[in-house]
């Protein structure tokens, strides 16, 4: 005698679609909880934007990027700026060469008190050839990647003084709160298929005695802009 197997398409409908919206939700979880770690809810601002928010937060230059988020009762902002190719009357000329310099700051407001809570310059000074300093495009990122309610900051910029074809200056830095972290190097020149220079960069410090988790995002930062942009 053959059995007989009597199914209930209703029953097994309605468990199939269950363990559908189930998965659909867990995946959705995972989602969220991985843009904890690199989307912080982090807006971007225009000049008008951040006047809007404080007139005391000051800058030197000319505006490349901000953005600010919220965290607890304060507001956060992140301005980066650039001079672009001048001349700085602080600096000596013995080459009759020009100087760039570029600024990150990250003001914190609270109770309509403005403070600075640090400030990154850099510079090249006195080059009578190309002079390059600038932040690289859309690298102004707000992470917490070990999800420990600190926001970390990170900055990725190029200097350098040349009359060739030669690698840049690469760095990123990186802040915690008020610690800082920087990676350093130079972005990759292809000559030829075989033929390059440049792509090397050293860890400082507190990098290399951070989490593993800065580390890992710092490589893959550096190599999305290895051959510079």
């Amino acid at each position: 005698m053959i059995p007989v197997c009597i199914f209930d398409f209703k029953r097994i409908q309605k468990l199939m679609s269950r363990q559908i919206i189930f998965l659909l939700c867990l995946c959705a979880f995972e989602v969220v909880g991985s843009k904890r770690s690199f989307a912080q809810s982090a807006s971007k601002l225009t000049l008008q934007d951040i006047r809007a928010i404080s007139t005391e937060m000051a800058f030197e230059g000319t505006l490349k990027q901000a953005t600010r988020w919220n965290e607890k009762e304060a507001v956060h902002v992140i301005i980066t700026s650039e001079t672009g190719s001048y001349e700085n009357k602080a600096f000596e000329h013995p080459n009759e060469g020009v100087d760039a310099q570029l600024f990150a700051y990250h003001y914190v407001v609270e109770a309509n008190q403005v403070n600075l809570l640090w400030k990154v310059t850099d510079y090249i000074k006195d080059c009578p050839v190309d002079i390059e300093a600038r932040f690289i495009d859309n690298t102004l990122q707000v992470t917490d990647l070990n999800a420990n309610g600190v926001k970390e900051i990170w900055l990725m910029y190029v200097t350098v003084c040349h009359g060739d074809v030669s690698p840049l200056d690469m760095k990123i830095i990186m802040y915690e709160g008020a610690q800082k972290y920087a990676m350093r190097g130079q972005n990759r020149i292809k000559y030829s298929p075989k033929d390059f220079a440049g792509g090397d960069y050293k860890f400082d410090k507190a990098f290399n005695e951070g989490n593993a988790l800065f580390r890992s995002f710092a490589k893959k930062l550096w190599q999305q802009h290895i051959k510079g942009n």
